[in-house]
């Protein structure tokens, strides 16, 4: 095979190096020199968990007022909110952030996870509240059909769509039907209708269009998603007057995660990463956590703890959870959800801030520093493209190796050449961040009565996270899972 520029494409897997990784996937395969940690979502521990394997639980060696269980946005709000107190923050992970983690490429950054909020958000009110200021992206949501841009597709895009005219009729009804709901007094009808019931009569493309956006954005497929959360979705837009109301920082909301560590890192020594938690029992009046981590298995008890991980990791290592509220977490399902990012070193794609692509291996694509390319005297020196890769659920064993993780990020980089015709270019590198279960689906009767059961406070223990809170998995719920949290924990310690 002639080697060409293309045989050098570095494939970066979690912030390892897989060298001159070529983009032919029977080349893929092949092993390395040096096979590239697999640094990402370590779930070992978490999986002998599942397993039902019994750790050792020492004696209590230290005692906290607070334990926190998670360090995502939801774990990170917790602690800041608490820090008053004595409190101990415990992830699993190498790294604190969660979904929302910051990573950056010769220091200009990019997206793992959480993109944007909105200004009415409680996570815009935090932003502030910690002294940073969010960018407007002013650019709705344009979408690629059959090689074509269509700018503002909800919007002025419908009249533009590559449809037959009774195609595109039928999204106009769509949009109308949708805006036309009173989500507050019909919630409970809507949050248990499947989006499909919902979408029957219409014509397969608005299907294909919303298995793309629910998938990106609460998890699931048509088939699979409450239409309640398409409903909050579509009239969270501006329909009317094409604005766009959404927010977010270079390389997305990384960068409040960011923020909340530093103004952590004074209480540094109860921050601790590589910390998995394997047990959460109560006593009377305290309750014992185990983990495994700096070096061995430790207890530490606290007077309440908050299990900011997710439900399925929750209630597994939280004992004495009442049946009906154990079986209401394990409804809860999660999709595995690797984020791919293309790395070019000149402008390829700018078209808008977020652009969705029914029918390819990724849903849509957001542009890293779209925010600051209208800031005075900018010039983007690599343009760095996120692309989000929702997968099936019974595709998550694709993750067990290097090879299957790397083929995720050549399909995205194929199918974006094919995109469009200037998209036809090779990046400097490409990077994949991997998560297992990252997001919940917000499938029917999801949000109106299992996760009301799944929060329900015990005695002691507290449940935050995103899948606490719905109707999806943004950095806005998981905020105000983590508020009301605190709230029944206060409460709780004040007697």
């Amino acid at each position: 095979m002639t080697t060409n520029r293309r045989d050098f494409i570095k494939y970066v897997v979690a912030g390892s190096v897989a060298s001159g990784c070529p983009v032919d996937l029977s080349l893929l395969a092949q092993p390395t020199e040096t096979e590239p940690a697999i640094n990402s979502e370590d779930n070992r521990i978490c999986h002998q968990v599942r397993d039902g394997k019994v750790f050792t639980r020492p004696p209590a060696t230290a005692h906290h007022d607070v334990v926190i269980v998670g360090a995502g946005i939801s774990g990170l709000t917790a602690a800041y909110l608490l820090r008053h107190r004595d409190v101990l923050l415990l992830e699993k992970e190498p790294h604190l952030g969660g979904n929302a983690y910051a990573m950056d490429y010769q220091r200009e950054a990019y997206a793992t996870g959480t993109a944007f909020l909105y200004k009415s958000d409680a996570s815009y009110a935090l932003a502030t509240e910690l002294g940073m200021q969010p960018l407007p992206i002013n650019s709705p949501d344009g979408t690629i059909l059959q090689g074509e841009f269509i700018a503002d597709t909800w919007g002025a895009g419908l009249d533009h769509l590559p449809y037959p005219a009774s195609v595109r009729d039928a999204f106009k009804k769509f949009k109308k039907e949708i805006l036309a709901i009173d989500i507050d007094k019909r919630a409970e009808e809507f949050y248990a209708l499947p989006l499909s019931d919902f979408l029957k009569g219409y014509p397969q493309e608005l299907t294909d269009w919303w298995d793309a956006y629910g998938a990106s954005n609460y998890g699931a497929v048509c088939k699979d998603a409450a239409t309640g959360a398409a409903v909050i979705e579509m009239q969270s837009m501006d329909l009317e007057t094409s604005s766009d109301d959404r927010y977010t920082f270079p390389g997305g909301l990384g960068a409040l995660s960011k923020k909340l560590i530093e103004l952590l890192h004074p209480h540094s020594d109860r921050l601790i990463s590589g910390a998995t938690t394997v047990s959460v029992a109560q006593q009377r009046n305290k309750v014992h956590v185990t983990y495994i981590g700096e070096g061995g298995v430790k207890t530490v008890s606290a007077k309440a703890v908050i299990m900011a991980a997710p439900k399925l990791i929750t209630n597994r290592i939280v004992e004495s959870i009442p049946e009906k509220q154990r079986d209401a977490m394990r409804q809860i399902r999660y999709i595995p959800y690797p984020v791919v990012n293309l790395i070019f070193d000149k402008p390829v794609f700018n078209l808008g801030y977020d652009t969705w692509c029914p029918g390819k291996s990724f849903t849509d694509i957001t542009i890293a520093d779209w925010v600051l390319q209208n800031q005075p005297g900018y010039k983007q020196k690599y343009n760095i493209l996120t692309f989000y890769t929702p997968m099936k659920e019974q595709d998550r064993a694709r993750f067990l190796t290097d090879e299957g993780t790397r083929e995720v990020a050549a399909n995205v980089l194929r199918d974006f050449q094919n995109l469009l015709p200037n998209t036809n270019v090779d990046p400097v590198e490409v990077h994949i961040y991997r998560r297992g279960h990252p997001v919940y689906m917000s499938s029917p009767r999801l949000y109106t009565q299992i996760q009301p059961l799944a929060r329900h406070p015990m005695d002691r223990v507290f449940f935050a996270n995103t899948d606490s809170e719905g109707p999806e998995s943004t950095a806005d719920s998981a905020i105000l899972a983590a508020r009301r949290a605190v709230k029944e924990l206060e409460a709780r310690l004040h007697g």
